[in-house]
């Protein structure tokens, strides 16, 4: 027991060692050239990259766009067509069922 009482008091004598500052080699610390290109070629590929996906989605919208156009003349076709044809059977001279009342 007096043992454990001599170590435990031994070791609350010592004072902990705290490291010494050391100077740290900045080229150990920093990316260097191969950092700066490696990032810089990271940047124009994403640069590049988002160019070319707003090219796409403006081209798609306008195709959406011409889509549009064009199915709404079809429809404006049928319509005049299928009015024309509706037409085609009635006599203008026969009264219709409104000017009977």
């Amino acid at each position: 027991m007096h043992d454990a009482l001599a170590a435990l008091a031994f070791a609350a004598a010592t004072a902990t060692p705290t490291p010494t500052p050391t100077m740290i080699d900045p080229a150990k610390v920093t990316p260097g050239a191969w950092g700066f290109v490696i990032t810089a070629f990271v940047a124009v590929i994403t640069i590049v990259l988002v160019w070319d996906m707003i090219r796409r989605i403006r081209r798609g919208r306008v195709r959406a766009d011409l889509l549009d156009e064009l199915e709404a003349e079809r429809q404006a076709d049928r319509a005049v067509e299928s009015t024309e044809t509706d037409d085609a059977g009635v006599d203008p001279d026969e009264p219709t069922g409104d000017a009977q009342r």
